[in-house]
């Protein structure tokens, strides 16, 4: 990153909107412990330092977050109008939606990530190139927090998955990968605003919907965040014991 750019970012994030998002520990009760075990570990990761702005929490200030609305159809109209058309190319070309079962795609899985060797991040060649192990994620028994992988498919075949993390307010997208040679399809998009109409009806704590980091990321990924409202806030996170 351009030192520039670094003073810019520094600079912005003294303007952003703040908000205070509740993880909800203490709605843990009758659940798989391996539930509350990842939302500790991700309240304690959000606020180590970042790499590169050491001043401040990887995930405290540039959280890239939509604060989800009443109803989807809200929020397709909030969304910018080059986003509603990759989705409605998406659908003319056959892609569903669906929360998927990990475990039942994992050769689909592989051919995703081998699709292409330049991905946003830092990935092992045993995760681009390797086999795919399997998932061994619990089933929650509360909307309140889970682990889902959503997918998009098309005659049975996965095109793209993401792996999302719910805790208490948060739904945030933590591995999000789509085959590379059909990406222009528009499969993507889809999978990420099919999402958020998903987490509205199954999962009503939530009420913002993250994609990672705003500051730190390429120019490319910051304008696809925008996109689908992933703008850059200030988050006050509260474990909720």
């Amino acid at each position: 990153m351009a030192i520039r750019q670094v003073f810019e970012d520094l600079r912005s994030m003294y303007g952003l909107p703040q908000i205070s998002i509740d993880l909800m520990l203490r709605e843990m009760v009758g659940n798989n412990p391996f539930f509350a075990r990842i939302t500790e570990d991700f309240y304690r990761s959000s606020r180590k330092r970042h790499r590169k702005f050491p001043l401040i929490g990887i995930l405290t200030h540039g959280v890239a977050l939509c604060e989800l609305p009443d109803s989807f159809d809200e929020y397709f109209m909030l969304i910018e109008a080059a986003g509603r058309r990759n989705v409605k190319k998406a659908n003319r070309n056959g892609y569903k939606f669906a929360r998927i079962d990990y475990n039942a795609y994992l050769k689909d899985i592989g051919e995703i990530r081998r699709s292409t060797d330049q991905r946003q991040g830092e990935l092992s060649e045993d995760f681009l190139k390797g086999d795919v192990s399997r998932c061994e994620n619990p089933e929650s028994n509360s909307p309140m927090h889970d682990y889902p992988y959503f997918g998009v498919l098309k005659a049975g075949r996965l095109y793209a998955y993401m792996g999302v993390l719910i805790a208490g307010e948060l739904a945030i997208i933590e591995h999000i990968y789509g085959h590379a040679k059909f990406q222009n399809d528009g499969f993507v998009p889809k999978m990420i605003v099919d999402t958020a109409g998903y987490l509205m009806e199954h999962h009503p704590s939530v009420k913002c919907y993250a994609y990672g980091s705003y500051f730190g990321a390429s120019e490319t990924l910051r304008r696809f965040k925008r996109k689908f409202k992933f703008l850059p806030h200030r988050v006050t996170w509260k474990l909720g014991k």
